[in-house]
């Protein structure tokens, strides 16, 4: 019993006597820091989004400079603005995606329409913009894709294209 009670003492000095080698005194920035810094304090942090941040938040129109992903803002506002009836299932401002959930209008409720918006880059044009439509029918107990008209892509697209322009205009006044 003795030599039970013996070993954990010892072992209980043997741990205690092991942290004795660290520092319990709180380590604050120094003037030495500012090596890795170049010695400028006030120098503009870097970002992942490269120079300048990200353009979405900006609200203006930025070049990318190869260094980070730049969407179009008034394209991203507006197609947000423009599918706001659909409820979304993904937005992604980063890399421009839209992803709406299944939406069937109440007039129609045996049919249900999907959209994928993409902003394909920082121009305002219509090359920046891609627009997805799925449809689906009520068979049964469950849907069934079918075919969209060809222009309604385009329409969505002309819309949006519409919205963002209106967009810019309002904000250069």
């Amino acid at each position: 019993m003795k030599t039970k009670l013996s070993l954990i003492l010892m072992s209980a000095l043997l741990t205690l006597s092991a942290c004795s080698g660290i520092e319990s005194e709180a380590k604050y920035p120094t003037g030495a820091d500012r090596a890795s810094t170049g010695g400028d304090i006030y120098k503009e942090a870097p970002s992942i989004f490269g120079k300048g941040g990200l353009s979405i938040l900006g609200g203006k129109d930025k070049k990318s400079d190869g260094s980070g992903v730049v969407v179009n803002t008034y394209l991203w506002r507006a197609a947000l603005d423009t599918v706001s009836f659909m409820p979304l299932a993904s937005a992604d401002p980063f890399g421009g995606t839209i992803i709406t959930d299944w939406y069937s209008a109440p007039e129609t409720p045996n049919e249900r329409t999907k959209l994928n918006v993409f902003i394909l880059g920082s121009d305002l044009s219509v090359s920046s913009l891609s627009v997805k439509v799925f449809r689906q029918v009520k068979s049964g107990a469950g849907w069934k894709d079918t075919t969209v008209a060809k222009d309604t892509a385009t329409k969505l697209e002309d819309a949006i294209f519409t919205r963002a322009r209106e967009m810019k205009i309002a904000q250069n006044k």
